[in-house]
Parts: C-alpha cells; structure tokens; sequence
C-alpha cells in the first residue's frame, strides 16, 4: 500500500472534529460567534415573511397546498422545502447533462443546470427588489426546466408525435416529471406555466420567474454565442447596446432593475417600453443568428431523429424499460406515455449513447456539438 501523502493524511485527521467543553468545533482557531437564542425555526420565518413581504406576496404557511397532505416540517417553511426537494432531486441532477443550446457543450457553455441556477438568480433578485417570495421564486426557477428532455426545445418537437396533447416541458416537468416529490400547489403552478405561451401562473413569484427564465437565457446565450465565436458583439442591435449594454452583466443589471423599478410602481409584474423592446430585440437577435442558425437547425433535426427511434424502440421492447414505470403490463398508449417519460428524462449522452448501443446508429448520425 503507497503511503498517505501529507495533505490526506491531515485531511483524513479531521475526522473528529475540535472538540471544545461539551461541543465540537470544525476549525481548532473558530472564534465566530452569534448571540445564543433559541433555534430560527419555520414559524419563526414564516411571521417574518408577513411581516416583510409586501400584500400580493405567496406567504408560506405550514405543510403548504400538496396533493398528498403533509405534516408542517420543524425547521422549514414549505417553500424552503420544495426548494430543497428539487436541488436532491435526479431530475435537477440530470439537468447538469442537458443541453441548453449546443450539445455536448465546452467547459464554458450552459447546461440546463446552470441556465436554472441563473434563472434562480435573476428570480430572487427581482422578488427581493419588489418584496415577494424569494424562496418560492428560487424554487419554481431550479426547477422550472426539468421537464426538458436530452438535446434542447428540440425533444419536444420529437415528443409531440407520441402524446394527443403534444408535448410541452413546462407542464410534462409539474405534471409528470416532478410529481414524487409532492411539492406545493404554487411551486407546480411555477413551473407549469413559466413559458410566455402558456397561461399567467397563479402567483407574483411565478410571473417573476418568467421574466427571469427570458432575461436569463437572453444573457447567457448570446454570451455562450460570443465565446463560440457564432457571433460578434459587434453584430448586437445598436438599441440593444444603448439601452443594457453588450455584456451579460450589463444586461441582467438592466433588466432586473426595469422589472423591480416597473413592478415596484404599478403593482404588476412588468418592465417599462423602453427595456422590454431592448429584451426582444435582443431575443429576435439570438433567435435568427443562434437558435435557427443553420448549424442549429442541423443539430435539431438530429436530436429529433434519435429521439423519435428512442421511443419506437421502447415502445416495441417495454421490458426494457425501468420496473419503476411498470410498462410490460399496459395498453399501448401506456407504453408510448412511459417511453416518452424515459426518454425524456435521459441526459444528451445517455440518450445518444442508447442510439448507438440498442439502435446500432453509426456516431456520425449522431448530433454534433459546436
């Protein structure tokens, strides 16, 4: 056996901690310290958001609204809750190998888990500025996308063949993909509707969060454009640069503070003409000289054949299917919905790795990263 080097050796003597009268300390030199006090419990914040928060803010209150009743947790509003739920759960995990715009991205370019840890960004910053939830903003963001299957928009494209009422990952992420972890009503009702094209959501966090999701990938998209070479700041619409300015962190200042300062004076959330033209000019930008670049379109059209193959091919084996969703014994519609629901949940590597293995697809199928 090779010998602990000097730094595992001291990492490995940390095991007990410092122990120090009646308590252990993590650091042998900690000199912080907090007035004591009884533990900062759930009630505790809960009459501090009523008292904080403006009138028109979600205010957690106990267990929450879930399809299955809970008892109210100690320590955690409901909120903090379904925010924690999501950031444990295998569907954000997933997020991490999902593509945002280009598959099989750089070690530079967004995943699906980094565009939601924006978006959770943007989300609090607003609802703190305009005195709503933070908490559920930030939990209706981390998880607002997990109902995006492997390689982008383009899997519902590939999806909506399968399912009568097409496939939409706003809905498929509340209604199926996030369902076990019995969140509350407003946090579903969040993600559910977090797209522009769908209804309003039913809280101020929820309309927050869809500012956010575009302000976001508005942003960070052209930023991950830019560093790939795919476009020049140059090329940016000059009323776009006068208005946010060119980088990505003049643009979410903008904009953040066009939704606080808009939202803060009419009392619905909102941005004044001036920087709601500049964010869909900048958007009409990415659209024509990213999304629907010929390249893009290209590896669209890909995704969407592998995905399709993918889910004709389980539909016709269902036993290959996980034992969790149970398809050998259901009607075809069944198998078809627990295809899809396979599927979708696989990340861009597993699903295009699948193609290769039970497809025997040559890899130059396969989509190509930038």
């Amino acid at each position: 056996m090779p010998e602990l080097t000097a730094r595992a050796a001291a990492w490995a003597g940390t095991m007990a901690g410092h122990a120090d009268a009646e308590v252990v300390r993590a650091h042998a030199d900690s000199a912080g310290e907090i007035r004591p006090g009884e533990p900062v419990g759930r009630q505790a914040r809960e009459e501090s958001e009523a008292a904080l928060l403006r009138p028109g803010a979600a205010i957690a209150r106990g267990a929450g609204s879930r399809a299955v009743p809970e008892e109210p947790d100690a320590e955690r509003t409901c909120f903090e809750r379904d925010r924690d739920r999501i950031v444990h759960s295998t569907a954000f995990r997933r997020l991490a190998g999902k593509t945002q715009v280009v598959v099989f991205p750089t070690d530079h370019q967004r995943t699906r888990l980094t565009h939601a840890l924006e978006v959770a960004q943007v989300a609090t910053s607003i609802a703190r500025g305009v005195g709503a939830n933070a908490t559920l903003a930030e939990a209706i963001a981390l998880g607002h996308d997990c109902g995006h299957g492997p390689g982008g928009h383009a899997s519902e494209d590939a999806f909506d063949a399968f399912l009568p009422e097409g496939y939409d990952h706003g809905p498929w992420g509340a209604d199926v993909v996030l369902t076990s972890l019995n969140l509350c009503a407003e946090t579903l009702d969040g993600v559910r509707n977090h797209s522009w094209s769908r209804p309003s959501p039913a809280t101020i966090e929820g309309e927050i969060v869809s500012w956010a999701d575009r302000i976001a990938y508005c942003a960070h998209d052209l930023e991950d454009a830019v560093g790939a070479g795919i476009v020049g700041l140059a090329d940016l619409p000059g009323e776009v640069v006068e208005v946010c300015g060119s980088s990505r962190r003049e643009q979410l200042g903008s904009f953040v503070r066009a939704v606080v300062a808009a939202t803060s004076a009419s009392g619905r959330v909102s941005m004044a003409a001036e920087p709601a033209a500049a964010l869909a000019s900048l958007r009409a930008f990415n659209y024509e000289r990213i999304y629907t670049r010929p390249e893009s379109l290209a590896q669209s059209e890909a995704v969407i054949a592998v995905l399709t193959a993918l889910v004709e091919f389980y539909c016709e084996r269902p036993e290959l299917l996980p034992a969790d969703l149970d398809a050998a014994g259901l009607p075809a519609s069944g198998r078809v919905r627990a295809a899809v629901t396979y599927v979708g949940g696989m990340t861009d590597r597993f699903a295009f790795d699948a193609a290769l293995t039970h497809l025997g697809w040559d890899a130059d199928r396969l989509p190509k990263g930038q």
